[in-house]
């Protein structure tokens, strides 16, 4: 098992480290956490130019048609510049499953997707809040008219399509609607992160055969996969903000002085960093290792994915919180980028699942369940 990056890799993630230095620096980042669309048009231009969003595209599409790694890779930096962006909704979840599941529909998205000019959210939680079948209550019937509505939607404010999973009679159903249909109406949610996430309401809206994403009652088995690279993206995005905190903690160690000497030179400082570093490579190692288990096709793919997140979600939010103790009052003031690397981590841990609906996957994997 070789964990290490590819030369393209290296070259992607280095690429993508410089720019985000000079177009997404932590001042960038801040003001965009106090503006109410959270969100920067010319930003994501220029990501586009770069062709990031068509990364998992299929060349014959318009994309670059790279693999997941090479998408992990970049969703780590993106992390570790805590760059607000809809990259990993419409570019690795939205963007996978409308490449599973083919047909008219992800012929027409997808060039707009890989060149930036579309952008893809999905509506599946409900009142419950669980990534699960069996919570889905939203009735879909083709044809007809959607009623109802889907929480904690991200990103609706700039997306152009939206991927529903509703329930029909034959079993969960997706489909995939332009944002700008009739009888949608896209409502902010405040949320103690900063994320922009909206509930969706569905009055009526006129739904056909053209709308279905995959076959009737087949739409866990195309999200399904979908939202397992979800968990995955947002596991290497908590690696690179973990990373991130624990390079600001160090550096403040090393220059903070109390007592006539660096704070760095204290063993209890001293321990408090190593226990970061041992939290964001363990976290990295898994996630790495899940993303070889997926490419390789090995059988405990699923378990692996499912461990990575749950012990992601856990130990990079350790990170964030040890941080504030290393960092004192300033770590806990808007003018310091810790808070926003805080933020995104909680944020990240919730989206895809949380920590106990991956660990009922290893439960169910290893025969506890």
């Amino acid at each position: 098992m070789d964990l290490s990056f590819s030369p393209s890799q290296q070259m992607l993630q280095q690429s993508a480290r410089t720019f985000l230095q000079q177009r997404c620096p932590p001042e960038r980042v801040q003001e965009l956490a106090l503006d109410p669309r959270g969100f920067a048009a010319d930003l994501w231009k220029e990501i586009a130019s770069l062709g990031w969003p068509g990364l998992l595209v299929p060349p014959e599409l318009g994309g670059s048609g790279g693999s997941v790694g090479d998408a992990l890779a970049l969703v780590e930096e993106l992390g570790r510049a805590c760059c607000p962006s809809p990259f990993i909704a419409s570019a690795v979840v939205a963007t996978s499953a409308l490449t599973a599941a083919g047909g008219r529909r992800a012929r027409e998205l997808l060039p707009g997707l890989a060149l930036g000019e579309r952008i893809c959210t999905l509506a599946v939680l409900e009142e419950s809040g669980r990534l699960d079948p069996e919570a889905l209550v939203l009735p879909v019937a083709i044809p007809g008219r959607l009623t109802g509505r889907k929480l904690f939607v991200p990103d609706a404010h700039v997306a152009t399509d939206v991927i529903v999973l509703g329930r029909a009679a034959t079993g969960p159903t997706a489909l995939v609607l332009p944002m700008d249909r009739a009888g949608i109406r896209a409502r902010p949610l405040d949320s103690m992160t900063g994320d922009k996430l909206f509930e969706l309401e569905f009055a009526q809206v006129e739904i056909g055969p053209d709308d279905r994403l995959g076959a009737p009652g087949g739409g866990w088995e195309v999200l399904g996969p979908a939202f397992r690279l979800g968990a995955l993206a947002r596991s290497a995005e908590m690696v690179g903000a973990g990373q991130r905190v624990l390079e600001l903690c160090v550096e403040h160690a090393r220059v903070r002085v109390q007592g006539g000497r660096p704070i760095g030179a204290y063993q209890a400082v001293q321990h408090a960093c190593a226990d970061l570093f041992r939290d964001v490579e363990s976290a990295r190692w898994l996630t790495w290792e899940a993303e070889w288990k997926l490419a390789s096709g090995q059988p405990d793919a699923d378990a692996a994915v499912a461990t990575a997140k749950a012990y992601c979600g856990e130990a990079v939010l350790r990170v964030a919180r040890r941080g504030h103790q290393i960092m004192g009052a300033i770590g806990y003031s808007e003018e310091h980028p810790l808070h926003l690397f805080h933020k995104r981590i909680l944020a990240a841990s919730l989206d895809a699942g949380d920590a106990a609906l991956h660990l009922e996957t290893v439960a169910r994997a290893i025969g506890l369940t």
